[in-house]
């Protein structure tokens, strides 16, 4: 069973794709957690929720018809593991949301999706919110299809999150979990 230590607190993390890059290149940040997790206290952070803000050139704008150079997506993917700077299938116990921008140049459209989300996506029985107990998490985004146009491509996570304690026996379970998919 969870406990709340605190309130929803929010944590960002921006990635910087660059100019130019081709497409299928992949960036990853990362997000510091070792503040929030302490093992011996079975202390935890539960992801409640993640947005993702995409953002193109020095002045951060959101002209999505300057982000690619032609049609194609803008993916990113929150995990809990380090995927070693590449994505992730959606069965991958570590991946705590995901979710893509796709680009038609030629018709002028955009379409904003997030597949995944960690309220519905958690461990079993704690489908509230997605539990973290390693110490970071990782945005990885990536161009598919098309290079990033001229200006450095922005993607922002913004993760509502909270400090929870768990009992041991689901402190175990998590861990054991979390380590299956590497």
């Amino acid at each position: 069973m969870t406990k709340s230590v605190t309130g929803s607190f929010y944590l960002t993390e921006s990635v910087i794709l660059p100019g130019a890059s081709a497409g299928g290149s992949r960036v990853t940040g990362t997000v510091d957690l070792s503040a929030y997790v302490n093992v011996p206290t079975g202390q935890a952070v539960a992801i409640e929720s993640v947005d993702f803000v995409y953002q193109t050139g020095a002045d951060f704008g959101t002209d999505v018809r300057s982000m690619l150079a032609g049609n194609g997506a803008i993916s990113v993917q929150v995990t809990d593991q380090n995927s070693g700077g590449l994505f992730v299938r959606a069965d991958n116990h570590s991946l705590v949301a995901s979710g893509s921008l796709n680009i038609d140049q030629l018709n002028c459209v955009a379409t904003h999706t997030a597949d995944i989300y960690p309220d519905n996506f958690g461990p079993a029985n704690l489908s509230e919110a997605f539990l973290v107990v390693n110490d970071g998490l990782f945005v990885t985004i990536g161009n598919d299809l098309s290079a990033v146009a001229g200006g450095d491509l922005t993607v922002t996570a913004r993760i509502r999150a909270r400090v929870v304690k768990l009992s041991t026996k689901d402190w175990m379970a998590i861990a054991i979990q979390s380590t299956a998919d590497q």
